[in-house]
C-alpha cells in the first residue's frame, strides 16, 4: 500500500510507536521512515545512542525509545520530513506534536493552523507553542503544536490558514 499512496498504514505506524507508557513519560522522537533508501542522518544527529546504527546505508533506522531523551536534533536532520516528537506528558488533555516544516511564511507562536494527518486530511485547528529554526545551514524548522491527546499519533502536518470545507 505504501508504494502505491506513500501513505503509511495503520501497521506500519505500529511498528514504530513506543508504548502508551513511554508516550506519557515525556517527549519522544517517532521515526516514520519505511522504506529502505541509503539515508542516515538522524543515527549521526543522535548523540543520546538512542537511533541504532546500521549495519548498512540502506537500514531503515530503529529506535530505542528509552534512550531518547525528545531534542528534536534527528527531527530537523531529516531530509525526508518522517521524524516527529511527540510529549504525551505536556498536559491531561492535550500533547506536543513537533512536526518539520519548511515553507514560507513560517508560523507564529499562539498562531492557529490547521493540522493534517498522513495523507493531507484536516483534523482541526491547533495553537502554535513554539517555533524552531533548523539554524543558518538547515532550512528545516521545528514547529511545535498542542493537539488533543488522541490526535498526538495522527497529526504529522500543518497549513496555515482557516480550515477549507468543502463545497
Amino acid at each position: 500500500m505504501l508504494n502505491k499512496t506513500g501513505i503509511p498504514t495503520a501497521e506500519d505506524v505500529k511498528t514504530v510507536t513506543p508504548t502508551e507508557e513511554r508516550l506519557k513519560k515525556g517527549p519522544v522522537a517517532i521515526i516514520e521512515c519505511f522504506q529502505k533508501i541509503p539515508c542516515n542522518p538522524c543515527t549521526e544527529a543522535c548523540k543520546q545512542g538512542a537511533i541504532q546504527p546500521m549495519e548498512e546505508i540502506n537500514d531503515l533506522p530503529r529506535m530505542d525509545f528509552d534512550k531518547c531523551n525528545g531534542c528534536g536534533v534527528c527531527l530537523s536532520r531529516c531530509p525526508g520530513l518522517a521524524i516527529f516528537i511527540v510529549d504525551g506528558s505536556y498536559s491531561a488533555e492535550e500533547a506536543i506534536v513537533r512536526v518539520p516544516y519548511e515553507y514560507l511564511p513560517v508560523p507564529q507562536v499562539e498562531e492557529e493552523v490547521v493540522g493534517v494527518d498522513r495523507a493531507g486530511k484536516e483534523l482541526g485547528t491547533f495553537k502554535v507553542k513554539k517555533v524552531q529554526s533548523g539554524g543558518p545551514k538547515n532550512k528545516t524548522y521545528t514547529v511545535w503544536l498542542a493537539v488533543p491527546q488522541e490526535l498526538a499519533m495522527e497529526v504529522r502536518g500543518i497549513r496555515l490558514g482557516g480550515v477549507r470545507h468543502a463545497g
